[in-house]
């Protein structure tokens, strides 16, 4: 990080320079299109930052379509609050976590299923941004076929936005996002015996 500059003087030529360069930086980027975020990780907060960013959408009237893997049947504030919202499509996998079915026929049936809401989205001209949350973990465990997801991703409409969370995400969609964001644990409450809280976690 760097040091901090306690003449006024210094720090204004300072913060000229900075903002010639991001001036720049920004005229420079004047492509219009969709983008692919990618927020991976072991840290808290992958899915809450997703939908923020549905929240955003929404408030500039756009339309929204989410699917959400491994969620099961959690009763969780957003999916209450969001499902009530106009302009969004809102799809969870029948199935909860793959420890909690432990049954990998069971698993793939799931995947499957909540993976066809997910292509039919990524193929909906209307939708101006699409969450899929917790993808990665599918792709980890060979639920789906890599390729065909990586295809589906690459003939989206040009103007849709794309999400993606989850944690030990593929090289191939490292490598095919526009941005990725890896969200570090450095402490996380669970491990210190408090339960998962309303509001926060679900």
């Amino acid at each position: 990080m760097a040091k901090t500059i306690q003449d006024p003087e210094k720090h204004a030529e300072r913060m000229k320079k900075i903002k010639l360069h991001v001036d720049k930086r920004i005229a420079k980027a004047q492509t219009d299109k969709g983008t692919f975020v990618l927020l991976t990780g072991n840290g808290k907060g992958k899915s809450s930052s997703s939908l923020g960013m549905v929240a955003r959408a929404l408030g500039h009237g756009m339309k929204v379509g989410v699917v959400q893997f491994l969620k099961g049947d959690w009763d969780t504030g957003e999916i209450e609050f969001f499902k009530a919202q106009p302009n969004v499509q809102w799809e969870i996998m029948s199935s909860g976590f793959t420890w909690e079915t432990q049954n990998r026929e069971q698993d793939v049936t799931s995947s499957l299923e909540a993976w066809q809401h997910a292509h039919k989205m990524l193929k909906d001209e209307s939708l101006d941004l699409v969450v899929l949350d917790e993808l990665t973990y599918l792709l980890h465990y060979d639920y789906l076929d890599e390729d065909e997801v990586i295809q589906a991703i690459l003939a989206r409409p040009e103007h849709q936005h794309l999400v993606v969370t989850g944690r030990g995400a593929a090289e191939s969609l490292i490598e095919l996002a526009d941005t990725v964001s890896e969200i570090k644990e450095i402490k996380h409450a669970f491990k210190r015996g408090i339960k998962a809280q309303k509001g926060l976690e679900f």
